[in-house]
């Protein structure tokens, strides 16, 4: 098969990339009208102290004072805490009380008390552990999409018992309206997603965030795990940075309104602190990074349609973009601050002796090119049209002309990459990093300057659609061309959801990709797990 490049192609093409890149971009809305409406979570934990949250409506809607209880006990005999925290209306009656003085890797039980005697559910939650951790087990999930699939990933993993923390990367809700091109009908009005139209207002995404967290999986992951989470673009807006997003509009009011909106909603319906990146000390185990990619600072998105448009020989255009806009160092992802923030505490973690240094953050570090796409990657007897197979040829080339595949990802910002795998190889880190948004699931080994300098496990989604949703071929094949095409992937999975389990020891990093079914079936039955390995100070994988 041959294509003809042209400007219309290249065009075309264009605007075909990013989509490749992200593809895309029983749930009651309300819950329970009074009371305790959305069960109990945990989260952002630190060796002495943890964030509570939960959920009280009062029938009167005023402010209602509840007592908050600690115990070593699921049974609550041995109280070790008591504290108070407030319920109201100007945080959406989301209430989060913030506890210290726990010891360091300990399991703790608790529960709010309401004035009338009403109970919430029992949680349990964890501390971080102090000294000399044998081993931590860390549950990956990002990208849940009510109306693309089931979220049987939570629900799986809320059953397990070898998890120590749950990390969510990012698209914990989808603020788009229930009837977009991937919802399947009968699941949006099955889980009655509300509001029903993008969310936009703060009355918007906190009404979201209800419909999503009615979900009794994610209710009970939340319940039995503490949980450092973290928004990417759909917490506000596909595609989001810090100034806009590609999906808002004059017609959306101003992007600063819309964005204090969505991170005042996360803020109320996630127990976390209010920081906006942190770090967290695993005794001498392990240092988890979380970053901040999406709103603080991070520049926009180029499109190489528009460098393209007007421009004469195409292959002149392209060269100017990749070595001019492309290249600039200027362009960033967190900002002059975060950068030194993270460079510094690289240093500080491997230079004290902690054995491995965890980046968890939104999107694919890794350089990731599209392969040629063959016949293969579609569905038997689907035969691509000539629009297609222009496109397609035409992706191929701006592929071989150096331009990645996707340009919100990290490879959308080369010098800011640059910078950070420069810091990790500075401090002699063991770098481990965890990434969301794809949809799909990539292992990579990460290299500076042609030097290896860690791994990046980089997670399939719990229900959103990936590559599959464009390529229904062959799954196998697909992925042995992404290998293929690409030096630094060593294995890779585009056809199916679930989560990722990472699995840190004194002497080795392993991630288990966890498959599960989503779309229209709901099940926790697992269809098939891979592991990879990296041995401490190899930066590189293996099948285990």
């Amino acid at each position: 098969m041959s294509f003809i490049l042209n400007r219309r192609s290249i065009l075309q093409a264009a605007t075909l990339l990013p989509g490749l890149a992200l593809l895309p971009s029983s749930l009651s809305a309300a819950g329970p009208a009074a009371g305790f409406t959305h069960s109990v979570a945990s989260g952002d934990p630190k060796v002495d102290s943890v964030v509570l949250w939960t959920r009280f409506v009062p029938t009167d809607g005023g402010t209602t004072a509840l007592k908050v209880e600690i115990a070593a006990d699921r049974r609550f005999i041995h109280i070790v805490s008591r504290g108070s925290a407030s319920s109201s209306a100007m945080t959406d009656f989301c209430v989060h009380a913030y506890p210290t003085g726990l010891e360091p890797g300990r399991w703790y039980y608790y529960r709010f008390v309401a004035p009338n005697g009403e109970t919430s559910p029992v949680g349990r939650t964890r501390t971080l552990p102090a000294g000399k951790p044998g081993k931590f087990r860390i549950g990956v999930f990002s990208c849940a999409n009510a109306t693309s699939g089931w979220f049987n990933a939570y629900a799986h993993a809320a059953a397990r018992d070898d998890l120590d923390l749950i990390v969510h990367l990012g698209d914990y809700i989808y603020e788009s309206p229930v009837d977009r091109s991937d919802a399947l009908a009968a699941l949006a009005k099955a889980r009655d997603v509300q509001p029903r139209g993008e969310a936009v207002s703060l009355a918007d995404y906190r009404l979201r965030y209800a419909s999503y967290r009615a979900d009794p999986g994610l209710q009970e992951l939340h319940r039995n795990f503490p949980m450092i989470a973290m928004w990417d673009d759909h917490e506000t807006a596909n595609n989001s940075w810090e100034g806009g997003a590609k999906n808002h509009g004059a017609q959306d009011g101003p992007w600063d309104v819309r964005k204090a909106a969505g991170v005042r909603a996360f803020r109320e319906w996630l127990p976390m602190r209010n920081s906006d990146y942190d770090r967290y000390q695993i005794g001498d185990l392990a240092t988890l990074f979380r970053l901040e990619t999406r709103l603080l600072a991070r520049s926009k998105q180029l499109e190489i349609g528009a460098a393209l448009f007007g421009a004469g020989d195409p292959r002149e255009a392209i060269a100017r973009f990749r070595d001019g806009p492309l290249a600039d160092p200027a362009r960033t992802m967190m900002g002059s601050t975060q950068e030194r923030w993270l460079a510094d505490g690289l240093a500080d973690s491997a230079g004290g002796g902690t054995r491995w240094q965890v980046l968890a953050q939104q999107v694919i570090v890794a350089p990731t090119r599209l392969p040629k796409v063959s016949p293969a990657w579609f569905a038997p007897g689907a035969t691509p049209s000539g629009r297609d197979q222009a496109e397609l040829g035409a992706a191929a080339e701006l592929a071989d002309a150096g331009i990645p595949m996707g340009l919100d990802r990290w490879d959308g910002y080369p010098a800011a990459r640059t910078r950070l795998l420069a810091g990790a190889a500075k401090a002699r880190a063991n770098l481990v990093v965890l990434s969301g948004d794809s949809h799909n699931a990539w292992a990579y080994e990460l290299a500076h300057e042609g030097r290896p300098v860690g791994v990046e496990f980089a997670g399939h989604s719990v229900s959103s659609l990936g590559v599959e949703k464009r390529f229904a071929g062959d799954a196998l094949t697909i992925a042995q061309d992404f290998v293929a095409a690409n030096p630094g992937l060593k294995w890779c999975e585009t056809s199916r959801r679930g989560y990722m389990v990472t699995i840190l020891t004194r002497d080795a990093v392993s991630n288990d990709w966890v498959f599960l079914p989503s779309l229209d079936i709901q099940s926790t039955a697992v269809l098939d797990t891979t592991r990879l390995v990296s041995e401490r100070s190899s930066y590189r994988l293996s099948r285990a």
